[in-house]
């Protein structure tokens, strides 16, 4: 049984259209039932299924789609049409970070972002000091996190997010996160996570870690599936383009 299972889905938004740019006469003409509605097609007919232990990488440019359809498999964001469904616990990594408090200090947060994913509040208070260190952040857990710098906190969202091992991993974008050496701990945690089963949904403009962690690529563009197949024949004719 697939551990992800998309069919047909769909994403249209209602926007409305503004020529001159001012949202005082974008208002006017609403109240005059004037203003001009278009759909924004963001995901047409989007159609795939992820298996244990699977790695599928999503490519395409700046607002193909790929963020949107992270979105729906995290459950954030509902399909207009079509069906997406995820059989186990989601970890999502789609905006690092953006479920921390800047008030709350790095422990507090670690605690709170577990919470929230379903974890044993016991255990996660013993292996908090774990993941502090495993981040490189140890000395400022017990600080606000708006002292922390933005890469301290990806670094230290990251490391929440994978320290304990899930059905699912939505990743986008966070593999670029701290320097060369992070980088190289963040792809070997990867590795722990998808050797003990996890499904993984990964969004990346970086060619050379799709090519080396993925075992399928589904090629997004204008919000449809273009192609989809062997992670190198996809990375091939997508670079190409």
């Amino acid at each position: 049984m697939a551990v992800i299972e998309v069919k047909n889905v769909n994403v249209t938004y209602r926007v409305l259209m503004n020529k001159s740019g001012s949202l005082k006469e974008l208002f006017r003409d609403a109240l005059k039932g004037k203003a001009r509605v278009v759909d924004y097609v963001a995901l047409q007919d989007v159609s795939f299924s992820v298996d244990k232990g699977e790695v599928v990488a999503i490519l395409g440019r700046n607002g193909a789609g790929k963020s949107t359809l992270l979105k729906v498999l995290a459950g954030v964001l509902p399909p207009t049409k079509g069906t997406s469904r995820v059989n186990g616990k989601i970890a999502p990594m789609i905006e690092l970070g953006a479920g921390f408090h800047p008030e709350m200090t790095g422990s507090e947060n670690v605690l709170f972002y577990s919470v929230l994913m379903g974890r044993d509040v016991k255990s996660v208070k013993q292996r908090t000091p774990a993941i502090g260190e495993w981040a490189g952040v140890t000395d400022h857990m017990d600080f606000p996190l708006r002292t922390f710098s933005s890469g301290m906190v990806a670094r230290l969202a990251f490391a929440t997010a994978t320290d304990e091992q899930t059905e699912v991993l939505l990743v986008d974008e966070v593999l670029s996160v701290g320097d060369a050496d992070f980088q190289e701990k963040s792809k070997a945690r990867m590795h722990e996570l998808i050797n003990s089963g996890a499904a993984v949904v990964l969004v990346s403009h970086d060619m050379r870690a799709v090519l080396e962690l993925a075992t399928r690529a589904i090629w997004l563009e204008n919000g449809h599936v273009k192609m989809i197949g062997n992670p190198e024949e996809v990375v091939a004719a997508y670079e190409a383009n």
